[in-house]
């Protein structure tokens, strides 16, 4: 007699689901900072630090004891002349301080002023020369680059607060620096141990300047 048993139906092996295909779409990882921007800042910082290292106590800059009238004109001006020679970075943290407090005071001059400096960093001084400068689909040469550049500080700088916040800072720091160098008697001084006055009061600023002059140089290439 005939079996009756149904046929078996052959079972195919089941298939590896294949692994989902990368997203097209991948996290890109966080745009890092311009090597060059992070060695001009490192070099900056290096110098200013270098350059706070060699200021004067300052107690001796507030020394009250030391204070007396010039006899003339003359006399206060070669009081100047060595108190600044001696305490010259005393001084100009004196200065630095007074036009921070100022633009501090004045948050919009400030927020201006920072633009300023990060469209010259980033738009022109860090930026490749072999990368141009795309802005609403419209592509613009260094030239136009530096020219908008240039209107744009001339519009922060003197048709803003911006300048006369600046120059006001400034010649209130210039006048306590003339003032306090022309009633402190320098005479208790070690004038002889002091730099060679070819320095300048903004030496290591210079310093910092010549330094990062080769990373915004190769940024520029």
């Amino acid at each position: 007699m005939a079996s009756t048993a149904p046929p078996v139906l052959p079972i195919s092996n089941p298939q590896t689901v294949p692994s989902a295909a990368p997203s097209s779409v991948e996290s890109q990882p966080p745009i890092a900072t311009t090597p060059a921007f992070r060695n001009f800042v490192n070099q900056i910082t290096d110098t200013v630090k270098n350059g706070l290292s060699k200021r004067r106590p300052w107690a001796e800059l507030a020394d009250r004891s030391a204070l007396s009238k010039p006899e003339s004109i003359s006399d206060a001006a070669v009081r100047i002349r060595k108190n600044y020679s001696y305490f010259k970075v005393n001084y100009l943290t004196v200065a630095t301080a007074i036009v921070g407090f100022s633009l501090v005071t004045h948050p919009f001059s400030l927020v201006f002023l920072l633009c300023l400096l990060a469209s010259w960093l980033f738009l022109y001084m860090f930026r490749p020369t072999d990368q141009p400068l795309v802005v609403f689909g419209r592509t613009f040469s260094d030239r136009e680059t530096l020219g908008c550049l240039i209107l744009f500080s001339i519009f922060v700088v003197f048709l803003t607060d911006v300048g006369s916040v600046l120059v006001s800072a400034m010649m209130v720091g210039v006048a306590l620096i003339c003032a306090h160098g022309a009633f402190r008697a320098p005479e208790d001084l070690f004038l002889d141990e002091q730099e060679p006055a070819a320095t300048g009061f903004l030496s290591f600023l210079g310093g910092a300047a010549s330094n990062a002059a080769p990373a915004i140089v190769a940024a520029r290439v």
